[in-house]
């Protein structure tokens, strides 16, 4: 039988917690996906991925940055080359290792960084500001507890991370 919203907002049960963050998974994609579409129609939601590990980690080897997206080298291959085609990374020698190739950003991928995510983030902060406050309660650290599960760095301020 469904459950309510009140009954699933006081449920510690994994299956609820589960249906609950999916549910807010799909809206944060939609977000996403607009922001995305709003900057730059060409890039995938998985090449925005990528720009903002490059974005957080800096120059990184090819087959770092196919092991920090999930994907096998050959599909993170072909993300960075139509990024590099599309002017928002770059391949170079790594200076420690000149055997060794690393992906960088440029400044236009730096530049789509920015915006996407000042969009992203204006459009949530107004769904934020939409719930009410009591319900807002908490939230900060049941999604900073799980980022933090599944490994993903936390954004303490728009400039530190997105600059």
């Amino acid at each position: 039988m469904p459950r309510t919203p009140g009954e699933l907002a006081e449920s510690t049960d994994v299956d609820a917690v589960t249906d609950a963050v999916l549910t807010a998974s799909r809206l944060l994609v939609a977000v996403s996906a607009r922001s995305i579409a709003a900057v730059d129609e060409a890039i995938t939601l998985a090449q925005f991925r990528l720009l903002v590990i490059l974005n957080s980690v800096g120059a990184t080897k090819h087959a770092a940055l196919a092991d920090q997206l999930g994907v096998n080298p050959s599909t993170a291959s072909r993300m960075v080359d139509r990024l590099v085609a599309a002017g928002m990374v770059v391949r170079e020698t790594n200076p420690a290792s000149r055997r060794e190739i690393v992906i960088e950003l440029t400044a236009e991928g730096r530049r789509v960084v920015r915006q996407v995510t000042a969009r992203r983030r204006k459009e949530i902060a107004r769904i934020v500001a939409r719930m009410p406050e009591s319900t807002r309660v908490g939230l900060v650290d049941a999604l900073s507890a799980f980022a933090e599960a599944g490994g993903e760095p936390a954004v303490t301020t728009p400039d530190a991370a997105w600059s």
